[in-house]
């Protein structure tokens, strides 16, 4: 789970929801990239983060992407939030005698219009909260500041200054994540995207 190193946060607002991860990734201690993004588009309204082992996160983002696909097919419509969550949970558990090394966070605005967050971990066991999730090697370090920091029905503009100052001063304790955070924040009718610097040493 440390081997490459990242971190991914979720948090919820008023009819929104953000989610943020770092941009590093490393061969542990050493650095190869600063533009690796951990979080992958699943819907218009759902964002999927895969912290943990590189190469997993591609092959996770490439199996989600081919079963959101036959889904679309099969069903004529866009996937729910909590559909997703237990199509993640599936597949991850399918893997449990050799799982893949990602504990992924799901965050979404459902169909009507309520915000929707879950974390898993590795062999698909979900964990829902009406607060925030984190998962990654800097997890630690933003609980304690996601802790301090978030309220309830937090409009989207103040959600994007919480979960920013969160995710930048978890980072910065933390070896493994960093080089930049890139914060997605999810309303029924947009998302917004921002990259933030950090310190990068």
């Amino acid at each position: 789970m440390e081997y490459n190193g990242g971190s991914v946060i979720a948090m919820k607002g008023k009819n929104c929801v953000a989610i943020a991860t770092d941009l590093r990734i490393g061969q542990q201690a050493m650095l190869l990239a600063t533009n690796f993004d951990k979080v992958f588009k699943a819907t218009d309204r759902i964002y999927v983060g895969l912290p943990g082992l590189a190469t997993d996160t591609t092959t996770l983002r490439e199996k989600f992407r081919y079963r959101l696909n036959m889904y679309r097919m099969k069903e004529d419509r866009e996937i729910e939030p909590e559909t997703f969550a237990h199509l993640m949970s599936s597949t991850l558990y399918e893997r449990r005698f050799g799982p893949y090394f990602i504990e992924p966070v799901v965050a979404g605005i459902n169909s009507k219009s309520e915000p929707f967050i879950v974390n898993s971990d590795v062999i698909g066991c979900l964990n829902y909260a009406k607060d925030f999730v984190v998962s990654g090697t800097a997890s630690d370090r933003l609980f304690g500041m996601a802790e301090s920091l978030w309220e309830p029905d937090l409009e989207p503009e103040d959600l994007f200054e919480t979960i920013s100052q969160t995710m930048l001063n978890g980072i910065e304790r933390d070896a493994l994540s960093g080089m930049g955070v890139l914060v997605r924040v999810i309303t029924p009718d947009r998302v917004i995207e921002r990259t933030l610097k950090c310190r990068m040493d």
